[in-house]
């Protein structure tokens, strides 16, 4: 018989009850350290004071009236967002496969609009995830995620990843966009180079392209700048956010260029519940703190920090693992056993973590956890390491 919840999820049997900053609680009382953040949701760890303040009071007033009205909170947020990015212009979403819907949507309606509709194609790239919809998983293109959801949104051409002689050749008269995360997640923490995302500005400059990135796990303070692509000094026409812009309630969002976005007139894209009042109210609040350059200093250091404890994780243990990768807070364990092997010995360890493709276990924890919590969360990860090797002998 099929359980009430449909089981698409291979779901491990903890039930957290409650969360305090970089900690998780289970029912039965056991503390766990989140190095996950949700999957780089929880940006600023769990029951925020900050964040539970700004949604208690929004809460008390109004949750929802739908886009059909003006909405300030909405209007605070996205002046927040374009006044710290390239952006001019904001759609709120309330996740990152939404986004993504959108991002297929604008680019094609701007060539549509140019009176170019045969420039439909989205150039992306082998490990890439760009959600679960129909155009994300055209866009990723990988069997896993398409295999039995024929037949796919069409207009998508997949390069491999650091291929640039396919890349180019992959570039005809009905490209119209390139779509990219800077930092891949879902495909094994692999950062792309600053060089490269420069190369691809300046190749959709040339070919008169658009540069559409998904900062949607990358983003948000995530690698120490407020988004990553700021690292190259490169700008996109269009990027996709999520995950950490809500700090743990659904939020997405688009942001785009006046030129990219101009063919989104009334009518042409909606969303029941997308910027409604609770959470742009708690996005306000989490931009406030995430955008702050001393934060954001503070990010770095402890992405330092981590990374270096990990190299001496990864040294003491070289018949687990390969090496650390990724950066900031977005980081990587390429390991020489199944990622999942690790995930599991964490649990009964007690620190939280998330597997990814390329035999990666991601390491995305809360961006302000603290040093003594890092430590103390590597150490389990010591602990975690002895028993998948033992296992092994």
């Amino acid at each position: 018989m099929i359980p009430s919840v449909l089981p698409t999820y291979s779901r491990a049997p903890l039930r957290f009850e409650k969360g305090e900053g970089a900690w998780l609680i289970e029912a039965d009382g056991r503390r766990f350290l989140d190095l996950g953040a949700g999957i780089a949701v929880n940006a600023l760890g769990h029951a925020n004071p900050a964040l539970v303040a700004a949604l208690t009071e929004q809460a008390e007033k109004l949750w929802h009236v739908s886009n059909l009205y003006e909405i300030p909170q909405q209007q605070a947020l996205a002046d927040k967002l374009v006044a710290a990015t390239f952006a001019d212009t904001v759609f709120f979403t309330n996740s990152g496969t939404e986004s993504c819907e959108l991002a297929v949507k604008m680019a094609r309606k701007y060539w549509y609009d140019k009176e170019m509709p045969e420039k439909t194609t989205i150039v992306t790239f082998g490990g890439s995830f760009h959600g679960r919809s129909s155009a994300g998983i055209a866009a990723a293109g990988s069997e896993k995620m398409t295999k039995g959801f024929g037949p796919l949104l069409p207009g998508f051409k997949h390069v491999p990843w650091g291929d640039h002689d396919a890349l180019h050749a992959a570039i005809d008269d009905t490209v119209g966009a390139i779509l990219i995360e800077p930092v891949q997640g879902e495909g094994g923490i692999r950062p792309l180079p600053d060089q490269c995302l420069k190369g691809l500005r300046a190749l959709c400059d040339e070919k008169g392209l658009l540069l559409i990135l998904d900062e949607v796990q990358c983003g948000m303070g995530r690698t120490g700048r407020l988004f990553a692509h700021e690292w190259a000094g490169v700008v996109p026409d269009i990027m996709m956010v999520a995950k950490g812009i809500g700090g743990g309630f659904p939020l997405g969002a688009i942001l785009a260029k006046e030129e990219a976005a101009s063919g989104m007139t009334t009518g042409t894209h909606g969303s029941t519940y997308g910027g409604n009042p609770l959470a742009c109210a708690v996005g306000c609040a989490v931009m406030d703190i995430v955008s702050d350059p001393a934060f954001l200093e503070g990010v770095n250091a402890r992405a330092g920090f981590l990374r270096q404890k990990l190299e001496g994780l990864v040294a003491s243990h070289p018949d687990v693992f390969e090496g650390v990768r990724g950066t900031g807070l977005m980081l990587g364990l390429k390991c020489k056993i199944a990622p999942a092997d690790l995930v599991q010995a964490g649990y009964t360890c007690g620190v939280i973590t998330v597997p990814a493709a390329d035999n990666v276990v991601r390491i995305l924890p809360p961006l302000n956890i603290t040093e003594d919590e890092m430590s103390e969360a590597v150490n389990r990860l010591d602990f975690a390491a002895d028993a998948v090797r033992d296992a092994m002998a």
